[in-house]
């Protein structure tokens, strides 16, 4: 029996005395035996006659060492005629031998079909037989078309087969590929399992095994880099190229390495990496710090715990996601670009100025670009704010609280930190202290309150905190509040001290009060506040006769009466005084005035206006009394009518009251026999 290996061996005989002409040189090296004939009878099929073997239709002859066979996309679907192979191509070759390939032109159709090959005329290129000659190709064999190939130089050459049939027309390629630099990068490069947000290099031994300088670019796409970038290697010389793998996200990535030739070819590399999350974390999440007096200071420690193999870097930073940080970037160039547009309206045709502007905006961007944009906060701040963590180390983090206000603070920071894809969350609270001033009493309750009387008392503010106390007085907004001083108004407490306050209080009002005074202390939300409650009671006076009785009074004639008003109060009172019921026209004439006055006809009812006359007259009518004082009274009455008094003196307190105090006043009028010029003064029934 056969076997597989010598089967191989003698199809491989057969092929190349049917497909090369004895007496062409070949290397022996063109041809491989063993592995070639192995390829070759698997590649062979049968028919129904086991003497007859064929190649298969659908697939090309095994490559020679010498030769490159490229299965064409749309030639071989479409062709009548199977070219193979679909594309010739020369490498490896020495200038000045003679190199001669076989093309094979098979018929997949069930006719027989006449061919035409042509190759244009070239110094290079000839084809064994002649040229434009028509071939006979029977249904299912194949006819066979030499190309002989002797290069002048070792350089590129292009040609090309025409082939003809009598429904198509086909061309198979020929190229010669001269001289050639080659680095021998390796077909993948794989990473493997690597830290997210950490750089994993690789250094690659990298030789130009071609027979040309190599002029090369290298390029590749994130998160994969190379350096060098570009460069010139001599043939057989070696270089290390880094490859770096920094991915930002964790999960499977992959990319390629493009190695680009001077001489437009391209070579890829294929780059694989996965990126995972470490053991990397903070102790705690939370971090609560004890109650601060505003200009203090407090401080608490977490810990960073870097339980992997890598040295871990970290920043602090004031967002939670890389996202949000590129957009606070975004509206700071775009704030700076308004200033500037801004700026250049003030003066738009100085161009010195412009291109300063200019230079000045472009290095704020830089700044901005460059910006690690770390935490910064004026009440928490964390420090070191940046560093390394050395593999199975801790690092210890302070947390400083420096509230200015008395209220509750808290805060988001967040730790970049290599081997972790998402930022580690620190959430931060701590209450501020303002000082603690208090009044020694909360509410004060007066009495004895008399109007218009200054009242003092006197309230103290203590400081029990460890920080001054600064404090100013809010100015009262109601009526009775406004007859209130506080001296001081303002101060500063010192830290375990007191301030007395002085309170002045003239009201001017009468009734019951309750007043709430604020202080404002500075550092607090909330003000001091001290409570004034009490009544304010009217003065207190009186005369010292029950009554004034003026008796019997003649017409004309006036009558005096005294008497003495006290004031009993402890405060000066400005008193008016006034007759309730007197008339509000022209004072009364006395009987002497009358008798100068022929003429005068006042004492007539209808010389009279409509008003009645003013019979009485109270000296002083306006007047102070002092506080425990007295003032002696004149009430003078003149009647000029006819008829029976029954008044009051009446007391009205400026600023207090009307009709405050009032004395009961009587009289009655007694007429004459005639009056001086023989009349009769009027009656009562002509008053």
């Amino acid at each position: 029996m056969v076997s597989k290996e010598q089967l191989g061996m003698s199809l491989l005989s057969s092929v190349q005395e049917r497909l090369i002409s004895p007496g062409q040189r070949w290397k022996s090296h063109c041809f491989p035996s063993v592995a070639w004939a192995d390829a070759l009878t698997q590649s062979l099929y049968f028919t129904g006659d086991q003497s007859r073997m064929f190649l298969p239709a659908a697939e090309p002859l095994p490559a020679l060492s010498c030769l490159f066979l490229q299965v064409s996309a749309a030639g071989p679907k479409q062709s009548i005629l199977l070219p193979c192979p679909p594309e010739v191509v020369f490498q490896n070759y020495t200038p000045g031998e003679v190199y001669e390939v076989p093309v094979v032109l098979r018929n997949r159709d069930k006719v027989p079909h006449l061919v035409k090959v042509t190759l244009e005329s070239s110094l290079y290129f000839q084809l064994v037989g002649p040229n434009d000659a028509f071939r006979k190709v029977p249904p299912g064999l194949f006819t066979t078309v030499r190309i002989v190939f002797t290069p002048g130089q070792n350089k590129d050459y292009f040609h090309r087969l025409l082939c003809i049939t009598e429904m198509e027309e086909f061309i198979v390629p020929i190229r010669a590929i001269g001289t050639r630099a080659l680095l021998d990068f390796p077909d993948q490069l794989d990473f493997s399992q690597c830290p997210v947000k950490y750089s994993t290099e690789k250094t690659l031994l990298v030789r130009n095994t071609g027979n040309q300088e190599a002029h090369y670019q290298l390029s590749t796409q994130s998160p994969f880099s190379v350096i060098p970038a570009m460069g010139t290697l001599g043939v057989g010389d070696s270089m290390q190229v880094t490859v770096e793998f920094l991915p930002l996200r964790t999960g499977d990535f992959s990319a390629s390495l493009v190695v680009h030739y001077d001489t437009g070819e391209n070579t890829h590399t294929s780059l694989l990496g996965r990126a995972v999350d470490l053991h990397i974390k903070l102790d705690r999440n939370t971090v609560t710090l004890e109650e601060t007096y505003i200009t203090l200071s407090n401080r608490a420690t977490v810990l960073i715990h870097n339980l992997s193999d890598i040295t871990a870097c970290f920043q602090w930073k004031a967002v939670g996601t890389q996202g949000e940080e590129d957009q606070l970037k975004l509206r700071w160039k775009k704030d700076e670009l308004s200033d500037f547009l801004k700026e250049c309206e003030v003066d738009i045709t100085g161009q010195e100025r412009f291109a300063l502007l200019t230079r000045s905006l472009q290095s704020e961007r830089a700044k901005v670009r460059e910006d690690a944009m770390l935490f910064c906060n004026d009440i928490f701040s964390l420090e070191p704010k940046e560093g390394e963590i050395r593999p199975h180390c801790s690092a210890e983090i302070s947390v400083f609280f420096k509230p200015q206000e008395a209220r509750v603070y808290k805060q988001a920071v967040y730790c970049d930190i290599s081997g972790r894809e998402n930022r580690l969350p620190l959430h931060l609270t701590g209450e501020g202290l303002g000082p603690q001033l208090r009044f020694s009493f909360e509410e004060l309750h007066v009495v004895g309150v008399l109007v218009r009387a200054t009242h003092r008392y006197e309230a103290t503010l203590f400081n029990k905190g460890p920080i001054k106390a600064p404090f100013s007085l809010l100015p009262p907004t109601t009526a009775m509040g406004s007859c209130f001083t506080f001296l001081p108004q303002e101060g500063i407490v010192a830290p375990g001290s007191l301030q007395a306050i002085q309170i002045f209080f003239c009201p001017t009002m009468l009734g019951e009060f309750q007043e709430e005074f604020r202080f404002h202390v500075t550092g607090s939300p909330k003000p001091v506040t001290l409570t004034i409650r009490g009544c304010v009671k009217g003065p207190t006076f009186h005369f010292n006769v029950p009554a004034l009785h003026f008796g019997d009074v003649s017409f004309g004639f006036p009558h005096t009466l005294e008497c003495r008003l006290f004031n009993t109060s402890l405060a000066h009172m400005a008193v008016n005084l006034r007759i309730a019921g007197d008339g509000s026209g022209e004072f009364s004439v006395d009987s002497f005035t009358q008798m100068q006055r022929d003429s005068n006809q006042s004492w007539r009812k209808e010389a009279r206006g409509p008003l009645e006359p003013r019979e009485f007259a109270i000296k002083p009518s306006t007047t102070v009394i002092r506080a425990l004082g007295w003032q002696d009274l004149k009430i003078t009455l003149c009647s000029n009518t006819v008829r029976e008094y029954k008044l009051e003196l009446v007391v009205d307190v400026v600023g207090v009251g009307n009709r405050w105090l009032a004395l009961p006043l009587t009289a009655r009028y007694q007429g004459f026999p005639c009056s001086p010029h023989g009349e009769m003064p009027p009656s009562h029934s002509q008053a």
